[in-house]
């Protein structure tokens, strides 16, 4: 084996992590707190200290096609979006194949991680972990930090007057576990993200009254999508990334608006975002809109004040009686164990270069996996970065100078702020961003000499859902079975509806889409160029 990696964490980035740590020849060993892997898929009836939290009701907001590892698809007969015990048994599946949990020690706490005083020649790490007791070190030559993202909840009480006068329950999303023990209950939600609306919606049909207070709103999206396909197989193509970008910006957000509006109108809902042009994370809830059509969740601006029994709205309007407020208000990013000077500059900012390696250091042996946000999947994007830091920790990939990748991260900054604000520092636009780490390993696909080579094939990379086969079709870690993979993705994906066949199975034609599309237009400017 090769160099020695510390991967803190078995979840999703994990196990990742793991398995390209053994395509590049690594010596990997896991750590996890816990006594399983799956991190934040792992359901637990009760929040655990340092893990991430999930309810018992969560399921996928990505479908099965579009978040599976891209040589490992899932079972044909798995639905589109699955339940969190689904993904767990994925990944357990996941690991056993590709023989990882021997390198995974369980109940395992990583207490801290280090530079050793060499660090500047050699880029080693020591790191101390504690089980049972017992206290020990080691030295690694890399750390790839895998322990996510929503472990330590935002509760932003301060920012609430009269909040600590409030006579009833209050608590954070991350304890809220499964409806039963609010029934008959007046509940207020703060926070109009995928929590607080699924908390929201599964509590209104056993308490008396849900309200989701909301301070900018936020776009709502449906899982189901045009005719009936999973949204993110209809709406994440690399053709519509390229009109995304390249059309000019007035026309590219009034269509994202006409797009995001198609469902229903958010005005009418009171959820309409405050700057509906952003492309913040939407929300995917199918029920939210019937919910508040029928009267059983309300919704209301931010919160200005609170009293012992009610919120005041900054409407000026009151709900009454509360018995619960559920903060719903999101996760403060932190690595204990890690000198915050490592990965953190800049106004306290964690800065990373494409999301993964701390730009400022001497030697370029800690990669955090994971620590973006995107349209995308989390399965294919973790598994991009984690190839890529493998290589780059074995050194068969090199990072530009400092300056460089200072530049790139200021650049990338100010187009964030301009696409998703400034609070979505996180977000990172899908395709984009895989195209840049996929071309740092040499895995991008190309796309000209597929048309001319394969055109079956490119028409369906090209036009077709982004996928993360296309991502082992060439390159290191090429898999053989990419290409029919993505030629029967469609059949993968509604092959679980078909449990009463009426007729042949309807795929779409993403071509002939875009050219109706465009016909109109097309059609119009051609009437005018005769008329004048």
């Amino acid at each position: 084996m090769g160099k020695k990696v510390a991967i803190i964490g078995a979840g999703v980035s994990g196990l990742a992590s793991i398995r390209s740590c053994l395509e590049e020849g690594l010596e990997p060993t896991c750590f996890e707190k816990s006594n399983d892997i799956g991190g934040l898929w792992k359901f637990s009836d009760h929040a655990e200290e340092g893990r991430a939290s999930i309810y018992k009701s969560v399921f996928t907001n990505s479908s099965k096609e579009m978040m599976c590892f891209p040589d490992f698809p899932y079972p044909d007969d798995f639905p589109n979006f699955m339940h969190n015990s689904k993904i767990q048994e994925y990944l357990t599946a996941f690991a056993k194949e590709k023989s990882l949990l021997k390198y995974i020690q369980f109940k395992t706490f990583v207490s801290s991680v280090n530079k050793r005083p060499d660090f500047a020649t050699t880029g080693q790490w020591d790191v101390t972990t504690e089980r049972d007791g017992k206290r020990e070190s080691a030295v690694f030559d890399a750390v790839m930090v895998c322990s996510g993202h929503h472990v330590y909840p935002n509760l932003p009480k301060e920012s609430f007057p009269g909040l600590n006068h409030f006579k009833g329950k209050c608590f954070h999303s991350r304890d809220y576990k499964e409806p039963g023990v609010f029934k008959g209950k007046r509940v207020l939600v703060v926070g109009l993200g995928n929590s607080g609306c699924d908390i929201a919606t599964e509590l209104s049909h056993t308490a008396e009254q849900v309200v989701i207070s909301s301070r900018s709103g936020s776009w709502v999206m449906s899982r189901v999508w045009d005719n009936g396909y999973p949204w993110d197989m209809v709406l994440i193509t690399r053709f519509g990334t390229f009109l995304k970008n390249n059309l000019p910006t007035a026309i590219s957000d009034w269509l994202y608006m006409k797009q995001m509006n198609a469902r229903f109108k958010h005005e009418n809902y009171g959820l309409m975002p405050l700057n509906g042009v952003l492309r913040k994370e939407p929300v995917f809830n199918d029920e939210l809109p019937a919910c508040i059509l029928c009267g059983i969740v309300s919704v209301k601006p931010n919160v200005k004040k609170f009293t012992e029994t009610s919120a005041i709205f900054e409407d000026g309007t009151t709900f009454e009686g509360i018995d619960c407020v559920i903060f719903a208000t999101g996760y403060s990013y932190a690595y204990t164990f890690l000198d915050e000077s490592i990965i953190k500059n800049r106004n306290n900012e964690i800065i990373l270069f494409k999301g993964v390696f701390p730009p400022l250091l001497e030697k370029s042996t800690i990669a955090v996996i994971g620590f973006v946000q995107s349209l995308g999947a989390a399965i294919p994007t973790v598994d991009l970065q984690s190839r890529w830091a493998a290589r780059v920790i074995k050194g068969t990939c090199t990072l530009p100078s400092m300056e460089d990748m200072m530049n790139d991260i200021n650049e990338k900054m100010e187009r964030k702020h301009k696409w998703y604000g400034k609070s979505e520092t996180l977000q990172t636009d899908y395709i984009v961003y895989m195209d840049e780490l996929s071309s740092f390993i040499g895995v991008k696909p190309n796309i000209p000499w597929l048309f001319l080579t394969d055109p079956k094939l490119a028409m369906e990379v090209y036009f077709g859902p982004c996928s993360s086969y296309q991502f082992r079709l060439v390159g290191p870690g090429k898999w053989p079975g990419a290409r029919n993979a993505i030629l029967t993705q469609w059949d993968r994906s509604l092959k679980p509806l078909q449990t009463r066949v009426v007729g042949t199975l309807q795929k779409p034609r993403f071509f002939f889409h875009w050219l109706k599309l465009f016909a109109i237009p097309i059609l119009l400017i051609a009437v005018f160029l005769v008329l004048t």
